[in-house]
């Protein structure tokens, strides 16, 4: 059984689905104004990691990610300064609804690349503000909001558990909000925004019981979760700078009007890193997949590259690290194919059992994706399974591919099956249509691919690719 650590409760825990067989994740998902960069990628492949690991113990995941395209402002701990969408619209002079559908499309192209299995739903906030209106409305009504001057704010005091999650409870933020002016309107320091007023020459809006205005970011998570999932979910993931004050408002808004804990497990990723400081796009240190790729890296070398580090620790990203990743997946890939050409007998990757022979390396294997989603283990013994020259070519194929259900690195893509130029293209984009439920495009996706020899196959497990006429 899959045990996490729970950020609400400081410990590790099993997951159990509250509901028979079936897990409800909800994933933070990204704010469409940019494109991802690789620190975000790490937080979205921890989701993937869970949910892959939940699926190959036999569980159904009902996965939904939101995006991110109305109310994000660019101080995000104090709930004010611009919203990211309309400055990122203005740059680059296009609409902000241009500008959401275009990083929202490089978003689904880069979890295609990354192996992330597309979620079921990608809700967009702007397609929910009705029920935010209604969210807040009904916050007002129990007594948890309150409305000045067509700003609408959560009372922290009228929550008893405003900040079980984080630590941070009304009475220790009082400090922390000594240095920084406090909107005076506010009963509270700590008071939070629901909806804001709209500005003179704001473009997006929307009517509202409080006038003219739109939601805060908070409370667009709120109304996405509880409508796609409902009033208990089992799993909500997201990085670790989620926790405050997102995740924390996040908990008071759902659980005051639900009248119940809504989440029952919290699991959050660490900072990555570049040269010893936290990776952002306000800092300027980022690098996103189109960088990694126009250095010759490829998506999965870089989720080899996070597999290699506890996803709770912060890590470090290097192009050097990068370049032995790349050297790493393509000799795991060659070995793969060697054990291949040389077993005998059908391979069934789709069980956690692999003869005999390989079991040993198999408990361990699991134990360690079980125990925490220890990667960095469970990679260690994938290497001491691989250069075990004891275990027949078969047993070890089997084991690989088994692994790989977790890993996600196509490890059965041998290093002769190269993709013929803008096949990779074609793939990551059938899966952003697939991951928006637009058949009809990647049903001519599929066939376009065909026309240059590379057959697709759809399964539970994700979308696999093999060149026309080569071993299935």
């Amino acid at each position: 059984m899959l045990r996490v650590t729970n950020t609400l409760t400081r410990a590790k825990e099993p997951v159990r689905p509250d509901g028979p067989g079936q897990v409800r994740m909800y994933t933070c998902g990204p704010t469409v104004y940019r494109y991802m960069h690789v620190g975000n990628l790490r937080s979205f492949l921890l989701a993937d990691l869970v949910r892959r690991a939940l699926e190959v113990a036999g569980h159904e995941v009902d996965q939904v990610q939101n995006v991110t395209d109305v109310g994000h402002m660019t101080d995000e701990e104090f709930d004010r300064g611009e919203d990211k969408m309309l400055v990122s619209a203005q740059l680059e002079d296009r609409s902000p609804a241009e500008i959401a559908a275009y990083y929202t499309e490089a978003f689904l192209r880069d979890a295609a690349a990354m192996n992330l299995r597309p979620a079921r739903a990608y809700p967009r906030a702007s397609d929910y503000v009705p029920q935010m209106i209604e969210l807040v409305r009904r916050l007002e009504e129990l007594g948890n909001a309150y409305e000045v001057d067509g700003d609408v704010y959560f009372a922290v005091e009228s929550f008893p558990g405003y900040g079980r999650l984080s630590g941070n409870s009304p009475e220790r933020l009082r400090a922390g909000h000594r240095l920084v002016e406090v909107d005076p309107r506010k009963r509270h320091h700590a008071d939070f925004a629901l909806w804001r007023r709209a500005g003179p020459g704001r473009l997006v809006k929307w009517d509202s019981p409080w006038g003219e205005g739109f939601p805060g970011w908070h409370i667009e998570c709120s109304a996405m979760s509880l409508g796609e999932l409902g009033e208990r979910i089992d799993v909500h993931t997201g990085g670790e700078d989620n926790v405050f004050p997102h995740h924390e408002d996040e908990i008071a808004q759902s659980e005051a009007v639900i009248g119940h804990q809504v989440v029952h497990t919290w699991v959050h990723g660490a900072h990555l890193l570049t040269e010893g400081r936290k990776m952002a796009k306000s800092a300027g240190n980022f690098y996103d997949l189109r960088e990694i790729e126009s250095r010759g890296h490829s998506p999965l070398a870089l989720r080899l590259l996070f597999l290699q580090a506890r996803y709770r620790g912060q890590f470090n990203f290097t192009w050097d690290g990068l370049a032995a990743a790349e050297r790493a997946l393509e000799r795991l890939r060659a070995r793969v194919a060697a054990w291949s050409a040389d077993a005998s007998g059908e391979v069934d990757g789709a069980t956690r059992s692999s003869g005999e022979a390989a079991a040993t390396y198999e408990r361990r294997f699991w134990a360690a994706v079980d125990d925490d989603l220890d990667t960095p283990k469970a990679l260690a013994v994938l290497a001491e399974m691989e250069s075990d020259d004891r275990l027949p070519p078969a047993a070890r194929h089997r084991a690989a591919l088994g692994f790989d259900r977790f890993l996600g690195l196509d490890l059965d893509r041998a290093t002769g099956q190269v993709l013929p130029p803008g096949a990779e293209e074609l793939i990551a984009r059938r899966e952003a249509a697939r991951a928006a439920r637009d058949w009809a495009t990647a049903d001519t996706l599929r066939d376009e691919l065909a026309g240059i020899g590379v057959e697709i196959s759809d399964t539970r497990g994700g979308t696999t690719w093999r060149l026309a006429g080569g071993p299935r």
